[in-house]
């Protein structure tokens, strides 16, 4: 009998009530804001800053992870962000600062989330928009939902986690509407990222192995198998070694634990000017150990995999 674990698909599909997306429901989620888990080490300006240009980078999903067998990761999700700019993905391997991941993790006895389960019912008052302030006090950002500690200087109601998205939401509608509450769209505005270009002629094996493998599931965005079956690799180019994969902070080593697939991209809307951001697949590692640093944010490795050039 085999002992390889399964894996684990993931999909896109519409979510008929916004409340199932807050962080009480412990969402998997593409796009929007972030549905942020624990309240404590949220990773700052700094860290979600592309190491290319240096903007800030914007949300791309998150998975809710949990670890069975591990009282320390009851709760446990991973935050994915990249770039808007797609000439910042023009790197590959491990090189790229374009893309950021991060791992938090919660107890099931702990000070933001009941012990029970999370109920099935709406809530009494549900909310039409976005909650842009923790429990703990915390203002997050119009524009990405991350760490504002900046705030409008007219209406002091709007925060930000920078220059860059306080202008960019003051061109979106701020300037019109600085002392109203009415938040921006959710949607990281600009055109509809172009779908990948796939070429049918001179294809390589690994290529068409991965066409095969994916075509009983097209629209996958997600492959999830942690310590398991590795990444479905869409080139035989720019495979990590695994001493390319970096140790985490802690000492330990770090395992494949999923992929996004290039499908992801046709679900996103970020800024560009004439060109799209492109991957070919991304494999996220993380602690092989799951330490928890304290419950704070810990950033873990992505490797990025583009389509060889010679199909």
């Amino acid at each position: 009998m085999s002992s390889r674990r399964p894996v684990e698909l993931g999909f896109v599909e519409a979510v008929a009530a916004a409340w199932r997306l807050r962080s009480d429901q412990f969402p998997c989620k593409v796009g929007g804001r972030p549905a942020w888990l624990g309240e404590a080490g949220l990773p700052g300006p700094s860290e979600l800053r592309c190491g290319a240009c240096e903007q800030p980078c914007a949300f791309l999903l998150q998975l809710y992870a949990p670890i069975e067998g591990r009282p320390e990761a009851f709760h446990r999700s991973l935050f994915l962000f990249g770039c808007r700019r797609p000439s910042c993905y023009r790197s590959v391997g491990s090189a790229p600062g374009c893309l950021r991941v991060f791992r938090n993790q919660l107890p099931r006895k702990n000070d933001t989330y009941s012990y029970d389960p999370p109920p099935e019912d709406p809530p009494v008052e549900e909310e039409t928009c976005v909650n842009l302030q923790l429990k703990c006090g915390a203002h997050l950002c119009r524009v990405c939902g991350c760490l504002g500690s900046k705030r409008c200087s007219r209406c002091h109601k709007a925060h930000y986690c920078s220059k860059d998205h306080q202008a960019m939401d003051w061109r979106a509608g701020h300037k019109v509407s600085c002392t109203e509450s009415d938040e921006i769209s959710e949607s990281l505005d600009e055109k509809l990222l172009e779908k990948m270009a796939k070429h049918e002629t001179q294809e390589d094996k690994i290529f068409q192995k991965f066409k095969e493998r994916i075509s009983l599931e097209p629209e996958q965005i997600i492959r999830y198998c942690r310590d398991g079956e590795g990444p479905i690799w869409i080139s035989g180019e720019n495979v990590p070694q695994e001493t390319e994969i970096p140790n985490c902070p802690c000492g330990s080593k770090r395992v494949f634990e999923f992929q996004v697939m290039p499908q992801l991209l046709n679900h996103l809307k970020v800024d560009s000017l004439e060109e799209s951001i492109d991957w070919g697949i991304l494999a996220i590692y993380t602690c092989a150990e799951n330490c928890s640093l304290g419950n704070h944010y810990t950033e873990e490795f992505i490797w990025k995999q583009d389509i060889s050039s010679s199909v």
